[in-house]
């Protein structure tokens, strides 16, 4: 970024960029100490105290607070609900909460939404219209879509219908210039996109979920440039709104929790099951276990979670088959189904809830997936960490997409050693063709790791590509491009 103009320079002199924000902005700026606070932390176990915090009324807000940041040499960072696990929308410069773009505008297949709309509210709007929008994370009801968008969320439901970057046909944005765009409507942009990309193939996750980089592997063309911003994490641009593709809601569906005696087990008849086509294939251990009101077996170990909405006699009869656990539940009625589904959307609350806050630590390696095959493979890998570390490790997740959430259990003091582990778990991750982050982006826990996870040749072209549409380097810096190591500082 060049040197201020004399002219800039005298008027910096004589302004503060609060004043400057104030005097330009018709939206709210809030900078008192608590405002602060409150902005320094999502869920994440990362903190970092921001500057100013911009809610803007609409878009000429961001493009001038972009502009006004340019001059300033000062970071801006998009936020949606705050609801991210890795720390992606933290930073110590201006953060934009976009919670007031919250418009939703229904079309027969497609629903054009704000970036700062609640996942919950969306589902309320669709279901009076018997529609649905298949990625749901966990927290769905309370995260933004703008958040999803930046994380290139899935949930449980991604085995048959897809992350995010699979249900989105269009995305208005606001680049680090201060310009709006919309992809793939803009082909100018969306060419130079596709020109800027040098793929190394052998360097791209064997997962069916990714979100860790840029996906340039998902862009093929000019017409599908608009998915180089999903999962980019606010580095590319501010999401104004998205086109989201949407489709009748499943008129049956049939729910099968299956116990099992042995995680391995589990996760070998796993990629059987998968085979019979579910709707979502999820797994929980025994530390959730010890929390759900239910007579399970003596020696049950973890569950699976099968759930199909089509052709639901035919798919009992083959999962019956391929089944080589023990059937404990058959649940058909919404109410029974949504009873344990809570059971496993709040894995992460159960299983911690016994655990001693000094033995908590940091998200870090709890997002990564790898090829449906080396599912038992990931199990093998968490036990000697578990051995060698001695530390405990609580897991669960969509094993039917290879993605299997994790918790470590261990003094929170041992800085180095959780450093170690990330080290160790990612390696052995890329090694057998997986990726560090699948559903929760890289953030300050996992940006380190991108180059290696992606190889030199793709690394410079996500280098190329945040050049294009930030030449000042000002979106949400030290994410997915990182230059230092992010994951053990600014901890909680």
């Amino acid at each position: 970024m060049g040197l201020l103009s004399n002219k800039t320079l005298d008027k910096t002199l004589k302004k503060s960029i609060l004043e400057i924000l104030e005097s330009k902005i018709k939206g709210e700026i809030l900078n008192k100490k608590f405002h602060k606070e409150f902005y320094s932390v999502d869920s994440s176990s990362y903190q970092i105290i921001p500057k100013i915090i911009i809610i803007p009324n609409n878009e000429e807000d961001i493009i001038k607070t972009i502009k006004i940041a340019k001059k300033f040499k000062t970071s801006v960072t998009v936020r949606g609900a705050g609801t991210g696990l890795v720390g992606s929308a933290l930073n110590r410069g201006i953060i934009i909460d976009m919670k007031k773009f919250n418009s939703i505008k229904l079309n027969k297949k497609s629903v054009v939404v704000g970036s700062g709309t609640l996942k919950g509210k969306l589902d309320q709007v669709l279901d009076k219209n018997k529609k649905f929008f298949p990625p749901n994370p966990s927290i769905g009801s309370f995260c933004s879509i703008g958040g999803m968008l930046g994380n290139n969320s899935s949930g449980s439901r991604s085995i048959k219908y897809g992350s995010m970057i699979d249900n989105v046909s269009e995305i208005t944005f606001i680049d680090g210039k201060g310009e709006k765009i919309t992809l793939p409507k803009n082909k100018k942009i969306g060419k130079k996109i596709f020109k800027n990309i040098k793929l190394d193939k052998n360097k791209i996750p064997k997962t069916s979920k990714n979100s860790s980089g840029y996906r340039i592997d998902k862009i093929t063309s000019e017409k599908n440039s608009h998915k180089i911003i999903i999962g980019s994490e606010g580095t590319l641009g501010i999401i104004l709104s998205a086109k989201l593709d949407i489709i009748d809601k499943p008129k049956k569906r049939i729910l099968f929790v299956i116990e099992y005696e042995s995680i391995f087990e589990a996760a070998k008849n796993s990629l059987e099951i998968n085979k019979t086509g579910p709707s979502t294939l999820e797994f929980i251990d025994k530390n959730t276990l010890k929390q759900i009101k239910f007579n399970f077996s003596k020696n049950a170990k973890c569950l699976l979670f099968v759930e199909y909405d089509e052709k639901i006699e035919k798919s009992e009869k083959e999962l019956r088959i391929k089944n080589s656990g023990k059937i404990i539940q058959k649940l058909t009625t919404n109410q029974n189904m949504t009873k344990w589904w809570r059971y496993r959307d709040s894995s992460l609350h159960y299983s911690l809830k016994s655990i001693k806050k000094e033995k908590k630590i940091p998200h870090i390696i709890e997002d990564a997936a790898v090829p449906l095959e080396m599912v038992p493979r990931l199990f093998s890998i968490l036990k000697k960490i578990e051995k060698k570390y001695k530390t405990e490790i609580i897991s669960y997740g969509h094993i039917g997409n290879g993605n299997i959430h994790v918790r470590l259990i261990m003094e929170k003091k041992k800085i180095q050693t959780i450093k170690n582990i990330a080290t160790q778990y990612f390696t052995e991750i890329i090694k057998n063709r997986g990726t560090i982050s699948a559903e929760h982006g890289d953030g300050l826990a996992r940006s380190e790791f991108v180059k290696q996870q992606y190889g030199e040749k793709n690394f410079q072209t996500f280098k190329k590509i945040k050049q294009q549409m930030d030449p000042n380097q000002i979106l949400n810096p030290g994410k997915i491009i990182s230059k230092k190591s992010t994951i053990v500082e600014n901890l909680i």
